[in-house]
């Protein structure tokens, strides 16, 4: 049977890192986005200081365009244009006054160091720290800012998830080729050792007719049973249908990882019953012991490989 061609454009890995800066009005907000696999949406946020009022907005919008994966969000900020000193004079002279009461006491001779009267809290303030978002006209303008940069941010990450994850499909869509290829050779090896089966059930019935007087109905009993045990029909069957249902999933929209686990534990089990079954005393079934191990290999490489589907 041969795999169907599947477009890939819909899935997405949740490996990918993006950047994205926006300036305007002399400030500057910079966001980076780093993401790696996980089994649900993580969100770590670091900001500076002040801008705890942007969070939930942040976070509701990386949720709105993500579903899983450990995101790391940093939001940097920076003014870009000459600022402004602005000093607090009703906070400087309370300091000159205390500095004048000192001298007066003890009889200081020396003039107030004004530089470091500035070095001092609260002396001085330069527009575009956590203080001047206090205004909610300032967070608006800022909110505003912010929203565009990490769209800007959102646009470039999802680009890089989506580039990873058709990188991922085109990796899966080969291994289940081989894992389809190897289910049909199974399919024509268990054709040929039927015959072997055949002469097992014969050898069998005749050491046991040997020894005791067997029912008829027993007889036919254990015939059917031995010969269900040696037939892996069935689990071919199901292994090409987990294939072409695979092989759908790849290429539909939406949160998919989750599935393609679920129909990776589907495909093993059907893996392992195949080695269960398999007489390996023939040739051919010794060939059918080892295509049933490539196809447990090539599961696991799947399911490495799904662990990043978003």
């Amino acid at each position: 049977m041969k795999p169907a061609t599947a477009p890939t454009k819909a899935i997405h890995s949740m490996t990918g890192f993006a950047q994205a800066r926006l300036e305007r009005d002399g400030r500057a907000v910079r966001i980076n986005l780093r993401s790696v696999n996980h089994r649900f949406l993580d969100i770590h946020l670091r900001m500076p200081d002040g801008f705890e009022v942007f969070e939930a907005r942040i976070r509701q919008a990386l949720r709105n365009r993500l579903r899983r994966g450990h995101v790391d969000v940093n939001v940097y900020y920076e003014q870009t244009a000459p600022s402004t000193i602005e000093v607090n004079q009703e906070v400087a002279g309370a300091y000159m006054k205390a500095v004048e009461a000192l001298r007066r006491e003890f009889d200081v001779r020396t003039e107030p160091d004004l530089i470091g009267l500035f070095r001092l809290p609260g002396v001085v303030a330069a527009p575009g720290t956590a203080g001047e978002l206090q205004s909610e006209q300032a967070q608006e303008k800022l909110g505003e800012q912010v929203d565009a940069c990490l769209e800007q941010a959102l646009v470039r990450l999802e680009t890089m998830r989506r580039s990873e994850g058709q990188a991922l499909a085109r990796e899966m869509h080969e291994i289940l080729a081989r894992i389809s290829s190897r289910a049909t050779e199974i399919e024509k090896l268990a054709e040929d050792v039927r015959p072997a089966i055949a002469r097992r059930l014969a050898q069998r019935l005749e050491d046991l007719l040997k020894t005791v007087q067997i029912d008829p109905a027993r007889l036919a009993q254990e015939a059917a049973l031995l010969t269900e045990r040696g037939d892996v029909s069935e689990e071919l069957a199901r292994l090409h249908s987990h294939v072409e249902q695979f092989q759908k999933l790849l290429a539909t929209a939406g949160e998919t990882g989750k599935k393609l686990d679920f129909l990776l534990q589907e495909m093993q089990r059907e893996a392992n019953t195949l080695l269960s079954k398999t007489p390996g005393v023939e040739s051919e079934g010794l060939a059918i012991t080892g295509l049933a191990l490539e196809v447990k290999s090539d599961i696991e490489k799947l399911r490495e490989q799904a662990q990043n589907v978003e």
